[in-house]
């Protein structure tokens, strides 16, 4: 029942609750208002310990809400980290320092990698052992449970590997006490645990003759509970509890188990000694539970009661009005619908809403959806130093050194917002392209810096818009290298002491980060991941980092990784007013008009409890540590205390990452309940708003294009091609427009394997070679001899594991196969007259002189005396329809030139054969394929010369214009279909 607050009554403790679906922290702020009455001083007199700040900053909220925003004394507001660092409690305890946290882990970290047994592991790995080392510490000196239990684990119960890992917690049981005795601390959870119990100890020896309420709470440890317990028992105490369940029948109440919501809160009930009848309502409450409480209630009810389900009362209606759920088909529809969800809200003044989610990647994407329309929101949970700007920053920084500068790493590092290098930084984004298209991409470099200098210096001049950016270029890399360099030496040894490591790389970041205008470090280490980061070095490099033995350079950048996941940066303060994003911890005691509760999928909300490193479950029952389902009971009673309000929206994604998704165990019990009770939530809304979602990026008119037809002038109209360009005219005139005259190049990949067309050269190279040293006579060991010519070709790319172990074994595959080719040839009368000979012809037209040129791989003498014109091909050659129809004319086209006499000093001559040599490696590793198959090659020269003469008479015309795939069946995937917009305009035509 509800009440006012009265003193002590008969020794009894005192414990309110205020009802789920009731704004918590106004509530409290009414009905201490209401026992201040107009005592302006009543108020500052009360002492009130919260479960965290960010509850104070809520409770601090509500009273100026409450009060219209008149001017009053506050009460003394505690979060429970103040209470643990009450400097008189501990004084008077005589309890020793804790240990820094910082300090902590790196000594784990190297007791671990001390171990040489099947445990030893790397520097980073050691870390992220030490960090669940510290968490179970911390976890066992909270529960108050004597580490020499571990011994009492039977071997003969267990399977042998965890009594391995048993043996491995001498680590904590054995080696850390002792540590910690020499140095005269104690763990951080113990000296909290022995500060609540000190505080625990005065408050009960002395009450305080001030009000002092504990409130907020939905668990507690045994520490916490006991102060809790403290409180509600002085004669001024007062619990207030949110969202206790006092609708569940005592049958449910007995089988709360791990999972429930209440789980919590019923263990908190025994640690204070009341039943839970006993709990009144807070005295502002006058209402009874609402309908949606008793639904949620009824809904999570633990399992083995839900046959009450058909026996209770009936489920009011009234429990769905202002309850939705919204089933959308992915988290980036999800994302969506909250956005606007959201914006919608500010349409009504005065309006709050907030999203509540575990799932830190969904509240990501809503962030950044909501900036389409202006709108700043940052998310209260926060996120890891690493992966914050500065962490980032410093993150790519080290793993470019450590990568010696390969181009994907340099690019990562230099194209970051921070990179300046003593440059403006809109220059040294200008050099960073530059020299990304000319000189990194395509096959990696050489090593380091003065690898990219010496590609730099191969680059042909005409390449560059200035002449002067070479040199600048140069400039630039050599002022980067001299910046990189502190850091550079120091990874040159195998180890590094950890503090040495992190002063040069805190040196070379700051020094890459000025500006002309701004000091490096000022840019830096401002913000507050830039302050976390450089308390982070500054620790790492005093008494903490001492602890840590050398680390392995190579392994640097992920001991720094490991070192930042463990930093949490959060907002200081909301950006918005009205909007907000909260974790799930941070959303307890808030409130918002409409609450929205996101990723309400298994393993996001609940989170899977899984499994820890160091015990199995029965393990932790019999060491006396609670289950891990504790989460998933936590969680449990964050929904339903958020669940409960006025507003609510509830929504998830039908696949997450790909994978279709199991929803959250709440909703499915919500829907099993509201079934069988013959209720159901609105669809209607989750139709549309996901159809408004689906509009937002939707234009107004969707008018597919009709092919481009581009219609350059003449004189822009290329008066020069090659046999291959012409045969990329006949197939795709668009994609030759933009090649030869946009100048449009497709950029090569970064870090590029040598690929197809890099092989192709190679063998090229190492044939023409041969044929060359042999025009006349093969050697008796010619196989020999095109195997070394081979590996000349091949030069430094042999080097390269794909190609050691791909293109030399089909090279020599090939080498056989055309050494046997060459002597049946040359046995048959045929001798190579050229190889790799460019030639040209000038065709006069109606327009201006066209040129037509050519490199024809190889021109051998028949033995009647005409020209055999035969093509390598490493890859697949074109049919012989296409040579025949004219798509493929590059042969026919050369035989033009020879017939002409365009190939330099070698006469003039019919041409009786045209074919391809296509060298795959495969099997069989060479074949001799006819262009035309049976047929002669006359009539494919004539419609070949007549078909370009007609082509270039045609483009000749200003208004023939540049279409794209003239011949679809006859084309290939091409470099500029997308600029072609193909896909739109090609399933209409």
């Amino acid at each position: 029942m509800a009440g006012e607050i009265d003193p002590v009554i008969g020794g009894s403790p005192r414990v309110y609750t205020i009802p789920a679906g009731i704004a918590f922290a106004d509530a409290l702020a009414e009905g201490l208002m209401r026992r201040a009455g107009d005592d302006p001083l009543a108020l500052a007199a009360i002492t009130i310990l919260l479960p965290t700040r960010r509850a104070v900053r809520a409770l601090t909220d509500a009273f100026l809400r409450v009060t219209e925003g008149r001017a009053l004394l506050l009460p003394r507001l505690l979060a429970l980290a103040d209470l643990d660092g009450d400097q008189d409690v501990l004084a008077a305890g005589d309890i020793p320092p804790a240990i820094d946290p910082l300090q902590r882990h790196l000594i784990l970290a190297h007791l671990v990698m001390l171990r040489r047994d099947e445990f030893a592991v790397a520097p980073d790995q050691a870390l992220r052992l030490a960090q669940a080392l510290a968490d179970l510490i911390d976890e066992v000196e909270t529960e108050q449970i004597d580490f020499g239990k571990l011994s009492e684990l039977a071997p003969e119960t267990f399977a042998g590997h965890w009594q391995k890992t048993i043996e491995f917690l001498r680590i904590v049981t054995a080696n850390w006490p002792a540590i910690l005795e020499e140095r005269g601390a104690i763990d951080p959870a113990r000296r909290r645990v022995l500060a609540m119990a000190a505080r625990a100890a005065a408050w009960r020896a002395d009450p305080p003759r001030h009000p002092v309420i504990a409130a907020g709470f939905i668990a507690a440890d045994p520490a916490l509970a006991d102060v809790i317990a403290a409180v509600a028992h002085m004669p001024e105490g007062n619990v207030v509890l949110p969202g206790l369940d006092q609708v569940l029948d005592n049958e449910g109440w007995d089988e709360v188990g791990a999972t429930h919501p209440q789980w919590g809160m019923k263990h908190l009930l025994e640690r204070i000694g009341i039943d839970r009848k006993a709990v009144q309502l807070w005295p502002t409450v006058t209402e009874p539970p609402s309908p949606r409480a008793r639904l949620l209630s009824e809904a999570l009810r633990p399992a083995e009661t839900t046959a009450a389900w058909r026996l209770g009362p009936g489920i009011d209606p009234a429990a769905c009005d202002g309850l939705a759920r919204i089933d959308c088909a992915t988290v980036g529809e999800e994302a969506e619908v909250i956005a606007l969800a959201m914006r919608d809200a500010l349409e009504t003044p005065a309006q709050t809403a907030a999203l509540v989610t575990a799932d830190r990647a969904l509240a990501r994407r809503v962030a950044a959806s909501l900036k389409r329309w202006g709108i700043e929101v940052d998310d209260s949970a926060g996120q890891p130093l690493g992966e914050t700007p500065v962490g980032v920053w410093l993150r790519l920084v080290a793993e470019a050194a450590v990568g010696d500068y390969a181009p994907r790493l340099l690019l990562a590092m230099l194209k970051h917002p921070l990179a300046a290098g003593g440059l403006p930084p809109e220059t040294t984004r200008r050099r960073i392209r530059l020299l990304e298209r000319l000189v990194l991409r395509g096959p990696r470099p050489g090593p380091g810096l003065a690898g990219i200098r010496d590609v730099l210096d191969e680059v042909e001049l005409e390449k560059f818009d200035d002449p002067d950016d070479r040199q600048k270029l140069r400039g630039w890399l050599g002022d980067l290298a001299a910046r990189l360099e502190p850091l550079t030496t120091i990874l040159a040894s195998k180890h590094a002491d950890l503090a040495e490591l992190l002063m040069r790389h805190a040196e070379v970041a700051e020094a890459l980060a000025e500006t002309p205008d701004e000091a490096g470090g000022l840019r830096l280490w401002r913000g507050q991941d830039g302050e976390a980061a450089a308390d982070l070095f500054a620790r790492l490099n005093g008494a903490a980092g001492a602890d840590f033995p050398p680390v392995t350079t190579d392994r640097y950048p992920a001991v720094l990784s490991a070192l930042m996941a463990g930093i949490a940066i959060r907002p200081l303060y909301g950006v918005h007013p009205r909007l907000s994003i909260w974790g799930l911890i941070e959303a307890r005691l808030q409130r918002a008009d409409l609450l929205i509760l996101g990723g309400l999928n298994e393993g996001s909300w609940p989170p899977q409890p899984g499994d820890e490193p160091w015990m199995s479950r029965p393990m932790r029952d019999r060491f006396g540590l609670p289950p891990l389902e504790v989460k998933i009971g936590e969680a449990a009673q964050d929904f339903a205390l958020a669940a409960a309000g006025p507003r609510v929206l509830m929504t998830r994604a039908l696949r997450v990452d790909g994978a279709p998704s199991v929803p959250a165990r709440f909703l499915s019990r919500l829907e099993t309940l509201l079934e069988g009770s013959g209720l159901a939530l609105p669809r209607d809304m989750a139709a549309s708003w996901r159809g408004w979602a689906e509009e937002l990026d939707r234009p107004d008119l969707i008018a597919p294009t009709t092919a481009p037809e581009p219609r350059p002038p003449v004189a822009a109209r290329p008066r020069r091609l090659s046999v291959t360009a012409i045969e990329l005219w006949r197939r795709d005139p668009y994609a030759l427009y933009a090649q030869r005259i946009l100048k449009l190049r497709p950029l090569d990949p970064l870090d590029a394997d040598p690929g197809a067309a890099e092989r192709g050269k190679i063998v090229h190279e190492a044939l023409d070679k041969f044929i060359g040293l042999y025009p006349d006579r093969l050697p008796s060991d010619a196989l020999a001899a095109l195997l070394e010519a081979g590996r000349e070709a091949f030069g430094e790319t042999l080097g390269h594991p794909s190609v050691a172990a791909f293109w030399w074994p089909r090279f020599e595959r090939v080498a056989g196969w055309f050494v046997d080719f060459e002597q049946a040839r040359r046995r048959d009368g045929i001798r190579p007259l050229k190889t790799e000979i460019g030639g040209s012809i000038v065709i006069e037209t109606d327009g201006q002189p066209f040129r037509l040129t050519a490199t024809a791989d190889r021109i051998d003498r028949l033995a009647d005396g005409r020209l055999a014109i035969l093509d390598y091909k490493t890859g697949r050659p074109a049919s012989v329809q296409l040579v025949k129809d004219g798509y493929a004319p590059q042969l026919p086209l050369e035989a033009v030139i020879a017939d002409q006499g365009g190939f330099g000093d070698l006469p003039r001559g019919q041409t009786g054969e045209l074919a391809y040599l296509r060298l795959s490696g495969g099997n069989p590793p060479g074949e001799f394929l006819p262009a035309l198959g049976k047929d002669t090659p006359d009539e494919a020269i004539a419609n070949a010369w007549a078909g370009l003469t007609e082509l270039i008479t045609a483009y000749d015309k200003p208004e023939q214009p540049y279409r794209a795939l003239v011949r679809a069946e006859f084309a290939y995937a091409g470099d500029y279909d997308h600029l072609s917009r193909l896909d739109e305009w090609a399933i209409r035509s």
